[in-house]
């Protein structure tokens, strides 16, 4: 029951009792009305300044564990980035060197991307600046790695064609040991055994007897076989590709025929004396881009160093070549 309120009325000396005015009755229930929503309000306020929603728990659980995600994504990163660099530091000092290319300088390697802003997309968050040094780091890390993977295939082609050449470039004597008699003359001048006047010998002869095989020095193909060039009779020409062509001349016969491609130590025919010779013997000569060289520096995969010490000794001594 509401309490009855009185007050005293001097004038008729009594008290009387307190009645509201309809008016001061709205008056007081606006006030109060208004005074609890700010209260219920202010409530709330600190409710979510100090007191955490279950959706905001959740959500700062989710902001954690993507930061915790991101460290670890970092250091993943420089951990490949620290592979990356050993890869790369042994592609230029090591592979590239090893097949005579040019290393890949760092500002090609690690080069930066002009032009627009690639990141505005990701602009204007909280964690903005985090996610663009990640994408960042991330598209440099997938461009080195692209210009090495190019660098590698490079390096495979490479490999190939060293390879090849290495199968392909004269690497031993077209005569067996066993087989030879003497190494009649060397590379250089000598006297031509028929005007014995003093000319260059541009090639090797070895003494054998007749039909002693005579073998391919490397992988290529037979571009003559014939006796139509001057001198040197029955003769075989061989072209290993990267500008190195094999001759060998005054033979008895053959056992190639032009076109046909032979591998290093196949036999392709037989020593004779046809030509312009005075005995049995090969002449062997060894072409790079057309020039005569001295055959004696391809002999590393036949003779042991003591071998070719001696045969060195004899290839110097100036004489008379048999052709």
């Amino acid at each position: 029951m509401a309490k009855v309120k009185y007050y005293y009325d001097s004038d008729t000396l009594s008290y009387r009792k307190i009645e509201l005015r309809k008016r001061d009755k709205f008056r007081r229930m606006i006030v109060f009305v208004v005074a609890s929503a700010m209260m219920g309000g202010l409530l709330v306020f600190l409710m979510y300044q100090f007191v955490e929603s279950p959706r905001q728990k959740v959500m700062k659980r989710e902001l954690e564990n993507m930061k915790l995600h991101y460290e670890l994504l970092e250091k993943k990163m420089a951990q490949a980035e620290e592979v990356l660099d050993g890869i790369q530091t042994r592609d230029n000092n090591i592979y590239r060197t090893y097949f005579e290319a040019n290393p890949i300088p760092d500002e090609q390697r690690k080069a930066g991307f002009g032009g627009v802003n690639r990141y505005k997309s990701i602009e204007g968050f909280d964690n903005s600046q985090m996610i663009i040094e990640a994408t960042r780091n991330l598209d440099i890390l997938s461009k080195q790695l692209y210009v090495q993977s190019k660098s590698l295939d490079e390096i495979i082609d490479l490999a190939k064609d060293k390879e090849e050449l290495l199968a392909s470039i004269p690497a031993i004597q077209p005569v067996s040991k066993q087989d030879l008699t003497r190494m009649a003359s060397g590379f250089g001048w000598r006297l031509d055994p028929f005007t014995k006047a003093r000319k260059r010998h541009k090639g090797m002869d070895f003494t054998s007897p007749k039909g002693t095989p005579v073998y391919a020095t490397g992988n290529g193909k037979v571009i003559r076989a014939d006796a139509g060039s001057s001198g040197f009779g029955k003769h075989i020409r061989i072209d290993h590709g990267f500008g190195y062509v094999t001759l060998y001349a005054h033979l008895s016969k053959y056992n190639v025929r032009r076109g046909q491609k032979v591998k290093r130590g196949d036999l392709i025919g037989y020593v004779g004396s046809t030509g312009r010779s005075q005995a049995p013997h090969l002449h062997y000569e060894v072409r790079y881009n057309k020039q005569q060289i001295n055959p004696i520096n391809f002999y590393y995969g036949d003779l042991s160093p003591v071998e070719f010490q001696e045969m060195l000794k004899m290839a110097s001594q100036e004489g008379q070549s048999l052709d």
